[in-house]
């Protein structure tokens, strides 16, 4: 698969983030390849990709956690190494991982963190820590993952950053909290923030991002608004004849893909208008006819795996 033109077009100076041929070699073909990414000022950007797609590895670079082997990328106008400092001053960052307190309540960590950030307001804090039922009174060592994530989205928001960069933000949480963090995210860009976040579901990206990035094997594959992507939807369709039709009777249809038929059985999927195809099996005896449309995650997989498919067979 191609790189995205979009991808590598010269960013704006205001751009929140910005990423020039940013790279970690971890060998192997693992690491993160030639990033070049512009994250946009208030905009939600979702960073989708497999698990070990690179995900964490670029916000580890982002967060100068880690050190790239070459590129660059800068925060808010500020570099992420030289000014490391700076940057991590304006910034919220939910880690993929989080640190262990033993001993000690939630309540104490958040309040150790905020103090060590200064500016956070307490009634912030127990607000957050309401919206999303979290017992600050309760030791953290012995929370489940899913509120220990918790803790970690208070301390991200906390103090209303100018940017958000969250790893796997919704790990762990249930379908209920899951809602109150969309909307946390929601109200955070509505304040002008800019949120980053990784994952690795799209569909739960989809419901919050303008913008959605997609990464795999350490490479940027494609970059694109919602309404550009859900341009690459396909309808799976179904049907059931009554006559005979042979496979290669659809597949010189435009937009229609891997046909099958068998025991009177048609599938295949379709882009773009569906009435050629309909034309046909009206023709074959059509009796019953399905079609319901792809996610864009059940896009994007199979993408991948026909330009698996395609380097495999070279």
């Amino acid at each position: 698969m191609s790189q995205p033109t979009n991808a590598a077009a010269p960013a704006a100076a205001q751009d929140a983030i910005v990423t020039v041929g940013l790279t970690k070699d971890y060998g192997r073909q693992r690491g993160l390849f030639d990033l070049d990414l512009a994250v946009r000022p208030g905009e939600t950007f979702g960073f989708i990709g497999p698990n070990g797609a690179g995900k964490t590895t670029t916000i580890r670079l982002l967060m100068d956690l880690i050190r790239a082997d070459r590129g660059t990328a800068t925060l808010l106008g500020l570099d992420s190494r030289r000014d490391s400092l700076a940057v991590k001053r304006q910034i919220g960052y939910l880690p993929g991982e989080l640190v262990q307190y033993p001993a000690v309540t939630a309540g104490y960590v958040i309040g150790l963190l905020a103090g060590v950030r200064g500016g956070v307001d307490p009634t912030r804090i127990h607000d957050l820590a309401q919206r999303l039922e979290l017992d600050l009174g309760r030791k953290y060592e012995d929370l489940s993952h899913g509120n220990k994530q918790k803790v970690g989205l208070i301390q991200a928001f906390m103090h209303q950053p100018r940017l958000l960069i969250l790893d796997e933000p919704t790990l762990g949480l249930d379908p209920l909290i899951q809602r109150e963090f969309r909307q946390l995210v929601g109200e955070a860009a509505a304040g002008g923030a800019t949120v980053f976040l990784s994952s690795h579901v799209l569909s739960e990206v989809e419901l919050i991002c303008d913008r959605i990035g997609l990464i795999r094997d350490g490479r940027l594959r494609r970059v694109g608004s919602l309404n550009d992507l859900r341009a690459l939807r396909v309808h799976q369709v179904e049907a059931r004849i009554t006559g005979w039709l042979a496979a290669e009777d659809l597949a010189g249809l435009a937009g229609v893909s891997d046909p099958k038929v068998q025991d009177h059985t048609v599938t295949c999927g379709v882009h773009g208008d569906i009435g050629p195809l309909v034309q046909v099996l009206s023709g074959a005896g059509v009796v019953e006819l399905d079609s319901h449309e792809l996610s864009l995650e059940e896009v994007f997989l199979g993408e991948f795996d026909r330009a698996a498919g395609a380097a495999a067979g070279r």
